[in-house]
């Protein structure tokens, strides 16, 4: 007797999202049933490896595809692992335990295109089915010798049910009823052409119908001959493996004999965004002699080329009893040392040889390269070597190498030189880089949020030290060329008077700042805050900042330059009205101007009421 169960989600509202916001190509559906039958198969066959149990071992493998034009349904069966009634009800209602709620409330606060982030979450491959079909049945028998099948139905509302059923052999059968405008999906003319277009690759034999013949390649690709594979074929087994649309940015084939035997085909995404659909999770399919061990094995390349996708097969794998041993084992230790090594030199490669598309690597996947100098310093030499930056040189779209800066440094200059801040426009506006520019001194634009953390890991380069241009001890005097004071430069301010206006400063700011001095730099700018702690470490506020973790600002020294019209204005005023509330509204404003300007300016909104009292002063007749 059949038994109801209520979903543990709204699935009434789920699946409306899942079909009508996720699931633009109603094929797509096939292409999910088809992969969740060719998981199944190779669980099998990892548990043919480590476990005599099981039912029916000589069973052939295969996917099979049958319409029932009558009865207007396609049934999708594979003989793999196959579930018991209690597995039927976990891994149909794998939403429900992700949290259907919480990806519901996702997609209503996202726009689609951000959906990526959140859809890795939830299992929602097979109720696609619902776009076609009116009802779903799902008939399965365990791999387990003792298992008694049962069966799962939904038509899609708020209750399902479970029931006894009868299946000879293990596997599983998923029955669609098809609704009346998807009665084409019974043509199995049109079937072919969606398994050759999006499961050609898949590793065991499909068949429609009554073919003998199955309908795919089967072709484990990566063990194939380079010369052998077509760009086009390159390009179909990337989007079969990841649902990407687009093509990928590169490509690795390796194979390799010694010092162990694999092989490798390795892509490099053009995008960083995940669609809805794409399997982009990190990790690598990991085969030993063409059998599936791991679907995302995370063990064989650095958290750092995470984003790399593709399929490595080896002859020396131990066909371990665990998982758990095969990871540990020497052999895979070998095998991420080579692939590691592999990837960082075709990206070398790729920079020297084709710099635009190296260039729009690194737009994309930057971030991750970067972090892999705090998480793999043995490796930090291959990384800097990939590092792009744009500068104050720099044009549009461009971006400059270390190597290059290094190559056109100006005389004398034996540091690089980098400013923080949260993009482009503001480091290009940055105080700091008045004495730079006039001396014609390249200075990085470090506005990644990941920067402040691969700083950690970047100290010098080449035997160039790395410095930030707010450090209070730089000395340019002898590097590039003098600046030319410009005709109608203004006088630095006497020794005494300026003393006044320090000091005026100092008591107004008072432990807001280390200490108030004369600046030897500023050339436009009437201050800047510098810094006297090198500690690699003090710039990670500004990451904690965005991850909304507890964080304290910088205390640092405040420059005044004596030459700037607006500390002569000030002077003027300390002289004639030292009680006028004005003197003390303009040193907070000059202070927090600088504050704003370095990026560490915790509310820029406060100073909008003394903004207008200053203007209100300066329009006063």
């Amino acid at each position: 007797m059949a038994e109801q169960h209520q979903f543990k989600a709204e699935i009434q509202q789920l699946l409306d999202i899942l079909i009508h916001s996720l699931y633009t190509d109603r094929d797509i559906f096939l292409r999910e049933l088809i992969s969740n039958a060719s998981d199944a198969i190779n669980r099998l066959q990892f548990e043919q490896l480590t476990n005599h149990a099981i039912a029916d071992a000589d069973a052939s493998l295969y996917i099979e595809i049958k319409t029932d034009d009558a009865a207007g349904t396609l049934t999708i069966s594979d003989t793999g692992l196959g579930m018991t009634r209690d597995e039927l009800i976990d891994n149909l209602g794998v939403i429900a335990h992700s949290g259907a709620k919480a990806f519901i409330q996702a997609m209503k606060e996202r726009k689609a295109a951000n959906a990526g982030e959140v859809i890795g979450q939830f299992g929602v491959g097979f109720y696609s089915a619902f776009m076609v079909a009116d009802k779903i049945r799902v008939v399965s028998k365990s791999y387990r010798p003792d298992a008694q099948a049962a069966a799962w139905e939904s038509s899609g509302g708020d209750t399902y049910t479970i029931e006894a059923a009868e299946r000879e052999t293990r596997g599983t059968d998923i029955i669609l009823y098809l609704k009346d405008d998807a009665k084409d999906y019974l043509q199995p003319w049109k079937l072919r052409e969606i398994v050759r277009q999006h499961s050609d690759y898949i590793a065991f034999p499909i068949h429609i119908g009554d073919d003998e013949q199955p309908v795919n390649k089967q072709v484990a690709i990566w063990r194939q001959e380079t010369k052998e594979i077509t760009d086009e074929q390159y390009d179909e087994f990337y989007k079969m493996l990841t649902y990407d649309f687009e093509s990928p940015a590169h490509r690795i084939h390796m194979r390799a004999d010694v010092p162990l035997q694999f092989y490798a085909l390795l892509y490099i995404p053009a995008s960083a965004d995940r669609g809805m659909l794409m399997r982009r999770e990190a990790g690598l399919k990991l085969y030993a002699r063409k059998v599936l061990i791991e679907e995302r094995n995370t063990d064989l390349l650095p958290e750092y080329l995470s984003f790399v996708q593709g399929v490595v097969d080896s002859e020396d794998l131990p066909l371990a009893v665990s998982r758990e041993s095969v990871q540990a084992s020497r052999v895979m230790a070998n095998l991420k040392k080579t692939l590691t090594s592999k990837v960082l030199s075709e990206l070398k490669r790729l920079m020297k040889s084709k710099p635009e598309a190296y260039r729009a690597v690194f737009t994309q996947f930057g971030r991750y390269i970067k972090q892999g100098l705090v998480l793999n310093p043995a490796e930090a030499s291959d990384i800097q070597s990939l590092l792009m930056f744009r500068s104050t040189r720099t044009v549009g779209d461009d971006l400059v190498t270390l190597g290059e800066y290094a190559g056109r440094m100006a005389r004398a200059q034996k540091d690089i030189y980098y400013v923080l801040a949260d993009d482009d426009a503001s480091a290009s506006r940055s105080p700091h880089l008045d004495p730079f520019r006039k001396r014609g001194i390249e200075v990085l634009y470090l506005t990644d949020a990941v920067d402040p953390m691969m700083l950690m890991g970047l100290t010098e380069y080449e035997g160039y030290k790395i410095r930030n241009v707010d450090e209070a001890d730089i000395d340019l005097s002898s590097v590039g060329d003098t600046p030319e004071a410009a005709d109608n430069a203004p006088e630095a301010l006497p020794t005494d008077t300026f003393a006044a206006v320090r000091q005026r400063f100092a008591d107004r700011l008072g432990e807001r700042v280390v200490d108030v001095r004369e600046s030897q730099t500023l050339v436009d700018s009437p201050a800047r805050l510098v810094s006297t702690d090198h500690n690699a470490q003090r710039n990670m506020f500004r990451l904690n900042r965005l991850l909304d973790r507890e964080y304290e600002l910088p205390v640092k020294t405040l420059e005044l330059n004596p030459r700037h019209p607006l500390i002569h204005n000030l002077s003027r005023q300390l002289q004639t009205q030292p009680d006028n509330a004005l003197i003390d509204m303009v040193v907070d404003q000059v202070f927090e101007t600088a504050l704003l300007q370095d990026g560490i300016y915790p509310d820029p909104s406060s100073m909008a009421e003394r903004l207008t009292q200053i203007m209100q002063a300066a329009t006063r007749q």
